[in-house]
C-alpha cells in the first residue's frame, strides 16, 4: 500500500522542519533528480541526474535513502545498495521508458538476437536490467558505445530516439527498441521554429530523448548534466530548453541573470512536457515516507545480482569512473 497516496498531512506542520528532524534521526539521505518540483530539489541532501545519483546511491553511508524521482531510480539505488532501507515518496511515479519496455517481451527480443550485445538505457525496470549486458544513462551512453568495436552487434533499449541519435552521430547501426518518453515526444517542432524565430540569438538545448525532428533544430543535445554546464558556460543571455521543465530551476540558481524558455508543446506552450511521474512526488510525501519508511522498494535477490552486473560494468565504463564528486550538495 502507497501510504504517502493516502495519508493527509497536518496542514498546520512545519513540514520542512520535519523533514531535516527526520533524516539526521534516521541518517537519511535524500537524493533528487533534476526534474523534481524546485522545494524538493531544495531541500535534497543531493542533486544530479541518472549517473550521479547512481554513483552516490552506490556510495553513500546512509542508512536510509530517500529518492526523489522515479520509481526505476528508486530500484538502481536499491540493486547498489540492497542491505539499506529505499523509499520512493509515490510508488506510482513510473516512467513512460520503462513501460515501453515490457520484460517479458524484451527477454523474448534478445533470445531471439543470440549475437547482439545488449545495452540498455538506465530508463528501465531492474526485470529488462537483468537481461542487459552494459547499462548506459544520456551521459555516458556516447563514451560507452565508443569502448565497443565497430562490428559488435548491438541491441539499444528502450529508447529509440536516444538510440538513433548515437547511431547518426557515431555510424553505428545499432537495433533498437521502439520505446519513447512522452514528455520529449510532445515537444512540437513546429513551434520550436517560432519560437526561434521570435528569439533569433537564443540557442536551443536539448535532451537526446527529443525526437531527431527537435535535435536537428537544437544547439547542444546532451544529458541534463550537460544541458545545465552548456547553459551556465554559454554568452547567450536566452536560452530554450527542450527537456522536461523542473531543470529550469537549477539553471536560474546557476545563471539567475539569463532568461531560460521552455521549448513548446503543439499547443504552443510547454505546460504539457511537464512529466507527470516526476510530479507525483511531494513536500508532503516526502516527510510521510521518511517518517514511515514506506513505501520501500523491494527486490527479489534473483533479479537483483542480474541487474548489478550490467550497472557496475557502467560504471566501470564510464567517464571519471570513481564514486561521484560533482554532485550538487544542497543541505547540510
Amino acid at each position: 500500500m502507497n501510504i504517502a497516496s493516502t495519508v493527509t498531512v497536518d496542514p498546520t506542520l512545519d513540514v520542512v522542519a520535519e523533514i531535516n528532524r527526520l533524516r539526521k534521526e534516521k541518517n537519511a539521505v535524500i537524493l533528487a533528480h533534476y526534474y523534481q518540483a524546485a522545494e524538493i530539489q531544495d531541500i535534497a541532501d543531493f542533486v544530479g541526474d541518472s549517473l550521479d545519483l547512481s554513483r552516490k546511491a552506490a556510495e553513500t553511508d546512509a542508512d536510509t535513502i530517500i529518492f526523489c524521482g522515479v520509481r526505476f531510480m528508486a530500484e538502481v539505488a536499491k540493486i547498489l545498495s540492497p542491505s539499506k532501507t529505499v523509499v520512493l515518496p509515490d510508488l506510482e511515479a513510473g516512467c513512460s521508458l520503462e513501460d515501453s519496455c515490457p520484460p517479458d517481451e524484451f527477454a523474448a527480443f534478445v533470445a531471439a538476437h543470440p549475437d547482439h550485445l545488449v545495452l540498455s538505457y538506465i530508463n528501465c525496470s531492474a526485470a529488462v536490467k537483468a537481461h542487459t549486458d552494459i547499462i548506459v544513462t544520456s551521459s555516458n551512453a556516447e563514451y560507452i558505445v565508443n569502448q565497443l568495436p565497430a562490428d559488435q552487434k548491438i541491441i539499444f533499449a528502450p529508447d529509440k530516439h536516444l538510440g538513433g541519435f548515437l547511431n547518426k552521430k557515431l555510424g553505428r547501426n545499432m537495433l533498437l527498441w521502439q520505446g519513447t518518453c512522452i514528455v520529449h515526444e510532445l515537444f512540437s517542432e513546429k513551434e520550436l521554429i517560432k519560437l526561434k524565430a521570435k528569439h533569433p540569438n537564443a540557442p536551443v538545448a536539448a535532451h537526446p530523448e527529443c525526437p531527431d525532428a527537435i535535435l536537428r533544430h537544437s544547439d547542444h543535445v546532451g544529458s541534463t548534466r550537460s544541458i545545465l554546464d552548456y547553459v551556465r558556460d554559454s554568452d547567450a543571455e536566452t536560452l530554450i530548453i527542450a527537456t522536461e521543465p523542473g531543470i529550469i530551476h537549477q539553471m536560474e540558481k546557476d545563471a539567475p541573470h539569463k532568461t531560460f524558455i521552455g521549448a513548446p508543446g503543439a499547443d504552443g506552450n510547454c505546460s504539457c512536457n511537464t512529466c507527470p511521474y516526476m510530479a507525483l512526488n511531494t513536500m508532503d510525501k516526502l516527510y510521510l515516507c521518511l517518517r514511515d519508511s514506506s513505501p520501500e522498494i523491494a527486490l527479489d535477490e534473483e533479479t537483483r545480482i542480474k541487474a548489478e552486473k550490467p550497472l557496475r560494468k557502467m560504471l566501470e565504463m564510464s567517464p571519471n569512473a570513481a564514486p561521484a564528486k560533482d554532485l550538487t550538495r544542497l543541505s547540510a
